[in-house]
């Protein structure tokens, strides 16, 4: 994972465990990797990668348990909320930026859906 120097990296830990879990990479109920470990992977600080994880527990997505570990939520509800503020962010960041370069309207939601039909072609399912 590279990191934004704009951007605190606990910040874009949240977002990377975030997505990770609302695309099943960490599915509902499951164990979230150790502390050290994630560290590790993504040569950080292991109190960063804390502070990130603490966020999730205060967002509900997922569960500190004492003795056993951090898990993923268990309701799907809490995730498909995180999927679509996420997305929803997602569009108002694109908007912002096509408005920003002074295109309309039509030709923003054109890009969006060549965007789509190209990412689409190389799905194999």
């Amino acid at each position: 994972m590279e990191f934004d120097a704009s951007v605190p990296i606990w910040l874009q830990l949240q977002g990377e465990f975030t997505r990770r879990i609302i695309t099943g990479q960490w599915g509902m109920g499951q164990r979230i990797p150790g502390v050290r470990e994630l560290a590790a992977e993504l040569r950080v600080n292991p109190n960063t990668v804390q502070r990130a994880l603490a966020e999730l527990d205060r967002e509900g997505l997922s569960r500190s348990e004492r003795t056993s570990g951090r898990f993923v939520t268990d309701s799907a509800e809490l995730i498909q909320h995180a999927r679509a503020t996420l997305a929803a962010d997602a569009a108002r960041e694109f908007a912002e930026l096509a408005k920003g370069l002074g295109l309309s309207l039509d030709t923003a939601v054109g890009l969006l859906s060549d965007g789509w039909a190209s990412e689409r072609e190389g799905d194999d399912g």
